[in-house]
């Protein structure tokens, strides 16, 4: 972790919690329709809500990183700061190809 993000308290993403639940709930049914033996393609569309409720809760903590890490770092005017934070997001770019 960049040694500027150690310095102060990250964001609060407890308002994530509920999406997080909710994902989490959908995690348990699908292993219930598992269990129970259900038709392949209700599966199938479970799945593809759980894929696509992480993929918001990704985007939602990254737009809090933007706004708040990032903003910081080049607010702070310390070249190195700045340049961290610009190798950190094309890392994280890289993770979500």
């Amino acid at each position: 972790m960049p040694e500027c993000c150690q310095q102060k308290l990250h964001p609060d993403h407890s308002k994530q919690l509920t999406r997080l639940n909710r994902i989490s709930g959908q995690l348990l049914g699908v292993k219930k329709m598992i269990n129970d033996r259900r038709y392949c393609p209700d599966i199938l569309a479970q799945l593809k809500a759980i894929r696509s409720g992480v993929k918001s809760l990704e985007i939602n903590i990254l737009e809090e990183h933007l706004k708040n890490c990032v903003i910081d770092a080049f607010e702070s005017g310390n070249a190195d700061e700045k340049s961290a934070k610009i190798d950190e997001l094309k890392k994280l770019l890289k993770r979500f190809e």
